[in-house]
């Protein structure tokens, strides 16, 4: 499956008690299927999963696939500590008709995680998992950093497609994709080369009176071997193949050109929340190959992204939703609202990139 593109881990909405604003995920969600970003990631790091029960983790799951437009690919963050409670919230999210899971590296038990227990933790829920899994590193939360060994081994898995490379560490995408480029995979895309998934034929073909070609089930999960079984496609969906290699995506939209140019073919970007079209613009100039736009439009956001993103967190970038006509509210404790002295900050970085 095709993962390139710009993805914003969405943000979890919360009322000032402190419960989730299901209506309010429903309206970012649905505002974020108008931009041109590939697809969504919930339960993310920013989506503040860690402190969701898991009811609602299943409940936010649901929302937010319920109010997604169908032609963006939606990515379920399903990592739980141990392998068992990863593959039952990664099946709940299939059954809800996600494309991904995003598996983020167990952690808490760090002086055990070795490589041996890395790579039995990923075969294990790669070879259960009824989606395809990205790796996700996130080292400055978890206090764990994967070794780029360790995942350019496990990319040879035919289940895991990718990783989320969220360390900022450029050198590091540059060896993954080195060591991965032997890995080769078919996905199925559209004629313009954007993604497609079963969950989007499914949609196509359930449209009242639509019709079309026939294209194998097979051909949709990049399985080289024939199948009878076939669906209906609408015009619109005609299929092409693509070659794909092991995918690597960057977490850090301050570091997101220099990422491209080392291999990443897109960015799970948690400053996409509130910019997601500014973070796009980067990628699309990327793609063109127009590299002096690109470098331009990077250092355009690339210090305000350092310090709302990385700096400020989640508290920083929910208020730079809410000055950009998203809804970020309040946070979930312990984390804990900006001072109007960083509100004001970051008005000041945000004036610039309106959405």
């Amino acid at each position: 499956m095709l993962l390139s593109g710009i993805h914003p881990p969405l943000t979890t909405p919360f009322y000032p008690d402190g419960n989730v604003y299901f209506k309010k995920l429903e309206a970012n969600v649905e505002r974020y299927s108008r931009t041109p970003v590939a697809g969504m990631v919930v339960l993310g790091s920013t989506g503040e999963a860690i402190l969701l029960s898991d009811e609602e983790r299943r409940a936010v799951l649901k929302t937010a696939r319920d109010a997604a437009a169908n032609h963006k690919v939606l990515i379920a963050g399903t990592g739980i500590e141990s392998a068992r409670d990863t593959l039952l919230l990664t099946e709940y999210a299939a059954d809800l008709g996600y494309d991904v899971a995003m598996v983020r590296t167990p952690h808490y038990y760090k002086s055990q995680m070795k490589p041996a227990n890395m790579l039995a933790f990923y075969r294990t829920v790669a070879d259960r998992s009824p989606l395809p899994v990205i790796i996700y590193n996130f080292p400055q939360a978890t206090g764990y950093d994967i070794p780029s060994e360790v995942v350019i081994e496990l990319a040879d898995h035919p289940n895991i497609i990718g990783i989320k490379e969220s360390s900022g560490d450029v050198e590091k995408v540059r060896t993954m994709v080195k060591g991965t480029r032997h890995v080769q995979r078919t996905a199925a895309v559209t004629e313009t080369f954007d993604a497609i998934t079963p969950r989007m034929l499914k949609a196509a073909t359930e449209a009242p009176g639509q019709g079309g070609e026939l294209v194998p089930v097979s051909a949709l999960a990049g399985d080289s071997k024939p199948s009878s079984s076939a669906v209906s496609v609408v015009a619109r969906l005609k299929t092409r193949q693509k070659e794909v290699s092991f995918q690597v995506l960057v977490g850090a939209a301050h570091k997101l050109e220099p990422s491209l140019q080392a291999g990443a073919v897109g960015a799970i970007l948690a400053f996409a929340n509130p910019a997601p079209t500014a973070c796009y613009e980067i990628y699309a100039a990327w793609k063109e190959g127009d590299i002096e736009l690109s470098r331009l439009k990077q250092e355009r956001i690339a210090k305000v992204a350092e310090r709302i993103g990385a700096g400020l967190s989640i508290p920083g970038l929910k208020y730079a939703m809410d000055l950009n006509g998203y809804y970020g509210g309040p946070v979930r404790l312990p984390l804990l609202p900006l001072t109007a002295d960083l509100k004001a900050e970051v008005e000041r970085l945000m004036a610039d990139i309106r959405n």
